[in-house]
């Protein structure tokens, strides 16, 4: 009887232990995009030590979006319009939560010849990303500015930032459109490169008057519908960490930079200089789907193919 009572004692307490392990795994997976995108999520990725969150980080978005589709991840920051190319894919299956980075895009030069949009007539622009963002932002604040893209500057498309860096540096009548923190990288390397003109403002000016004004925007946070609708107090959760961790980050350069050495998403170094530009926030409800909304749009009437081929409806934009 004893040997009985001492393997069920036994057993209770396997039950027990499993049900605590259980109870202790994570409720969400969330990946981020190396640079800006992760940038803001360091300090909850640092308290929560995968306790609440299993936390990963890739290298390019095409590791994250299959991961998002099949169901293998719950929440992810993931460039703007691949949001809106997923919500599509999936006849709404991805929301977005907020936005997590405004516009980290910089025109940069090897002088002092750039002081307005209106100095880029005559030059040769040098950038990465033709048939994404960087292309579209440019095109739409080239025309917005009253410059023809086509006739008035000439652009070049590299394949990699270090060419446009290494063409800037070769070309006195060239500037370069680069993201952070790939431009704080440049300018380590190169000290006579400068900031000349920071893409945001621009478009802010060019949005000056409009009815719905949108902003230029570079990463967001999407959640699995599904997930969303079954588990609406971890998301809550999740928003209100995240948005404490954003503004760590903004308020805490100097920790936030170490951070991100640590979880290898830029060196440490790199990350000071850059953090200051590299625009992390965290907009959810109206504000946020008036900026995107506004954003996709102009991506649209350039290349519907951009957002996945429409624009998202209203069921999109997550509201809390």
């Amino acid at each position: 009887m004893k040997k009985f009572f001492s393997l069920a004692l036994a057993l209770m307490m396997m039950l027990s232990l499993c049900s605590v392990a259980a109870a202790a795994e994570p409720v969400a997976t969330v990946a981020a995009l190396k640079g800006p995108t992760a940038m803001g999520m360091v300090k909850m990725m640092s308290d929560d030590a995968g306790a609440t969150w299993d936390f990963s980080i890739a290298a390019a978005a095409d590791e994250i979006a299959p991961k998002l589709i099949q169901g293998e991840l719950d929440i992810a920051a993931v460039p703007a319009n691949l949001a809106a190319t997923l919500y599509n894919k999936t006849q709404g299956k991805v929301q977005v939560l907020a936005v997590n980075t405004l516009g980290v895009l910089y025109i940069i030069e090897n002088g002092e010849t750039v002081q307005s949009v209106e100095d880029l007539k005559g030059k040769t622009i040098y950038s990465a990303g033709q048939g994404a963002t960087p292309e579209y932002a440019l095109n739409y604040i080239l025309k917005e500015s009253g410059i023809d893209p086509v006739n008035d500057v000439t652009i070049v498309f590299s394949k990699e930032h270090t060419e446009c860096l290494n063409a800037l540096l070769n070309d006195e009548n060239a500037v370069a459109l680069l993201p952070q923190p790939f431009v704080t990288t440049a300018m380590t390397k190169a000290p006579g490169v400068r900031i000349a003109l920071d893409l945001n403002q621009l478009w802010a000016n060019v949005q000056e008057g409009k009815e719905n004004p949108s902003a230029l925007l570079t990463g967001v946070v999407v959640a699995r519908t599904e997930f969303i609708q079954n588990n609406p107090e971890a998301v809550n959760a999740f928003m209100d960490a995240y948005a404490a961790s954003v503004l760590y980050a903004n308020e805490n350069v100097d920790e936030t930079a170490a951070l991100i050495g640590s979880y290898e998403i830029v060196p440490e170094a790199v990350a000071k200089a850059a953090l200051p530009y590299c625009c992390i926030v965290m907009i959810e409800g109206e504000e946020m789907q008036q900026k995107l909304s506004g954003y996709l749009q102009v991506l649209f009437d350039q290349n519907p193919a951009s957002v996945g081929g429409a624009m998202p409806n209203e069921d999109f934009y997550f509201q809390r």
